[in-house]
């Protein structure tokens, strides 16, 4: 529900009533993943998609029933050998849906959070007793929260804590957890969807394939800066788009911005004096990925000067050089693809390799770097 939050949040205040799907989990090779969701209103308008097409007419006349019976539905959709016709995954993946009017409760305020991107944490009953089924609560980043589960009074301290986690580590999901607030009673599963700031993207180097690579940075939703030491390059003009631009030897500047496990560092300089102080920070730092621009032998070159610095073969290990993955790129939006894909692939686990004749997974569960911390997200 927190993908289309904005639109939603709007609703909400034009005192819209509505209905919302959304994916609570799912089996097999399905489309989307846990918190995917769409919403219908009282006149039939819709926004969001829970499967890509396949289910998308059915799960509408749910949420329209919602919204006149006002009452939380789940519902199951799978593929069928029996009847062809059936609605259904034609990937042949299976899809839990949790239909929810929305009247209400903590979703007004867990929809302005997402909307403007503030941290906290949905978390919404999709397995239990019918009676509880859609109850929310909402979690904040300190750990207090409103709202209410119902059932045992322990049940809204344990889901609360066990969102907040979840919220810590920027993460959409399921747990399972007791109907007593234990882990021996009667399980529930939750849906925790965590609202949480756009990951960073620093692009060093403002050169024309910076440039490109902002905008493919934004479409992924990077909150993306551009830093270059040369003022004359590092203008708002020639990077429209960058949320920010900085103005500092790049060294400076990543020791003393805040990082996380989910930021991305590209380093398209491609000159020592930049690159080596450079990324002998980046590399020390529990960031997701760090990939630098250069030719085999500036590779070459440039890790020699960073064995002679004391950067570690383990440290040297996480650099991604030359940076992005092999498409043959030659213009500046292809080499942004390149890169873009390498940093998609690192995030989801994906190996790089053609799906044409691969007997590869087409959606991983999660990601392969032992430190990116961020499997679904919201």
């Amino acid at each position: 529900m927190l993908d289309i939050a904005e639109e939603l949040h709007r609703w909400v205040e034009q005192g819209r009533t509505f209905a919302v799907a959304t994916v609570v989990a799912v089996g097999g090779s399905a489309p989307r993943q846990p918190g995917a969701a769409l919403a219908v209103d009282s006149d039939g308008t819709a926004i969001g998609s829970v499967s890509g097409g396949c289910v998308e007419g059915a799960v509408y006349e749910l949420c329209q029933q919602a919204i006149e019976d006002g009452k939380t539905v789940v519902e199951r959709f799978g593929y069928s050998d029996e009847d062809a016709f059936a609605v259904g995954l034609t990937c042949g993946g299976v899809i839990d849906i949790l239909v929810t009017p929305v009247r209400g409760g903590v979703y007004p305020a867990a929809l302005a959070a997402a909307a403007v991107r503030e941290p906290a944490a949905l978390a919404r009953i999709t397995e239990g007793p019918e009676d509880l089924r859609g109850r929310a609560l909402l979690v904040r980043p300190d750990g207090s929260y409103e709202g209410g589960l119902g059932g045992h009074p322990e049940l809204d301290r344990t889901a609360a804590a066990e969102a907040r986690a979840m919220l810590d580590a920027g993460r959409t999901g399921t747990v399972e957890i007791g109907e007593d607030g234990s882990r021996c009673g009667q399980p529930l599963t939750l849906l925790v969807e965590s609202s949480v700031p756009a990951p960073r993207m620093i692009v060093f180097g403002a050169i024309d394939f910076a440039s490109a690579l902002v905008r493919v940075g934004k479409f992924l939703g990077y909150h993306v800066t551009v830093c270059d030491a040369r003022p004359v390059f590092a203008t708002a003009a020639r990077f429209p788009e960058a949320d920010e631009i900085v103005v500092e030897w790049p060294h400076r500047y990543l020791e003393s911005t805040d990082v996380d496990g989910r930021t991305v560092l590209c380093v398209l300089t491609h000159d020592a004096k930049f690159d080596v102080p450079l990324l002998e920070t980046a590399l020390k730092l529990p960031v997701a990925y760090v990939g630098a621009m250069g030719s085999r032998r500036t590779h070459e070159d440039r890790n020699k000067r960073l064995r002679e610095v004391g950067v570690t073969e383990l440290e040297l290990a996480r650099l991604r050089s030359p940076i992005g993955l092999d498409l043959g790129a030659r213009t500046p939006e292809e080499t942004a693809l390149s890169i873009a894909a390498e940093i998609v692939a690192n995030r989801r686990g994906g190996s790089g390799v053609s799906l044409t004749g691969a007997h590869t997974p087409i959606h991983h569960d999660g990601p392969r770097a032992p430190d990116g911390r961020i499997g679904s997200v919201a």
